[in-house]
């Protein structure tokens, strides 16, 4: 699987709160075909591992969340984000 990297922040970065925005707008199906890991977490501000397929919806489902999570950039490697 190709992967994307997204660099999220926002007051509510935690992995509850992350799971709980994909979970409410794609559900548990396309949950699993997105496969999100926490791949780095720091303070208000988490690097998350996607697959690529999945990226469009991911991105759908940040914006109609209502936590303070917001992505601030995607990229296809990891030093990119960082």
């Amino acid at each position: 699987e190709k992967k994307r990297y997204l660099l999220i922040k926002g007051k509510d970065a935690d992995k509850e709160n992350i799971d709980d925005v994909i979970l409410e707008f794609i559900g548990t199906l396309g949950y699993a075909e997105a496969s999100p890991q926490i791949i780095k977490h720091e303070k208000n501000s988490i690097v998350l591992c996607i697959n690529r397929k999945s990226l469009d919806k991911i991105k759908a489902s940040f914006i109609m969340g209502n936590k303070d999570l917001q992505i601030v950039k995607v990229s296809g490697a990891i030093k990119k984000l960082v």
